[in-house]
């Protein structure tokens, strides 16, 4: 596919040097904090993840305990306004340079985090919906921004595909073994940021892994908006 400048295709040349994949590792590692957030403190509920949360939404409504229909369907449609809000940012910073239609979205990502942080913060026990609502969109205005991109094996939220590149394309199967480096650091990242935030959660609550997850991506934002060698993009 054509990745030259100003067209639709795949945007490896966002910055130089290896500045993007470092910035979607740090996104990887705050999706699994956000999982971890989600689920263990907002009840068994994905705003990350929405093929899991499409299968809790199943759960739900065949009466399966501990999950929540409402909690769910919330989710599911904060992320869907989430990732519409991608798709306007892309459209309207189309003429500006790439870089900087990331980082403003990125910037998005991290006000919403940290207002969610405070929410949790000030009302610790009064706050699932409003949390659900505020992650959701989040990582709505995440991923539709990272599918845009289209940099393969690190979509920051979604492993199935890259597990699987693993393996289909391992020696054992006969591959060439593509982007191995890559397809591990993403599954490490993901388990890493799903390990310190089930702790932060189950020992210190909800607002220091928001807190920690606004901070990560607002310094990804201003890394990538500090670029200054971002290329024009033309419709």
């Amino acid at each position: 596919m054509n990745s030259t400048p100003g067209t639709h295709g795949p945007r490896f040349g966002l910055v130089h040097g290896d500045r993007l994949p470092v910035a979607l590792t740090a996104l990887t590692v705050v999706t699994g904090l956000i999982d971890a957030i989600s689920y263990l403190g907002l009840g068994q509920v994905f705003t990350a993840n929405m093929t899991g949360n499409v299968v809790i939404i199943g759960f739900a409504a065949a009466g399966a305990p501990g999950f929540s229909l409402l909690a769910s369907l919330v989710s599911l449609a904060a992320f869907l306004g989430g990732a519409v809000v991608a798709g306007r940012l892309e459209l309207a910073l189309r003429q500006r340079p790439r870089h900087r239609w990331v980082g403003i979205s990125l910037a998005a990502e991290a006000v919403l985090l940290l207002t969610a942080a405070a929410v949790a913060f000030a009302v610790p026990h009064q706050a699932r919906y409003p949390l659900i609502v505020l992650t959701a969109v989040a990582m709505g205005i995440r991923n539709g921004t990272v599918r845009k991109l289209a940099v393969p094996d690190m979509t920051t939220t979604v492993l199935t595909l890259t597990v699987t590149g693993l393996a289909s394309d391992s020696s054992l199967a006969g591959g060439p073994n593509p982007r191995v480096a890559r397809r591990v650091i993403a599954v490490l990242a993901i388990l890493a940021g799903a390990l310190l935030g089930a702790w932060l959660v189950l020992h210190h609550g909800l607002g220091w892994p928001l807190l920690i997850s606004a901070v990560s991506v607002a310094a990804t934002a201003l890394a990538l908006l500090r670029d200054p060698a971002g290329e024009p993009r033309s419709a």
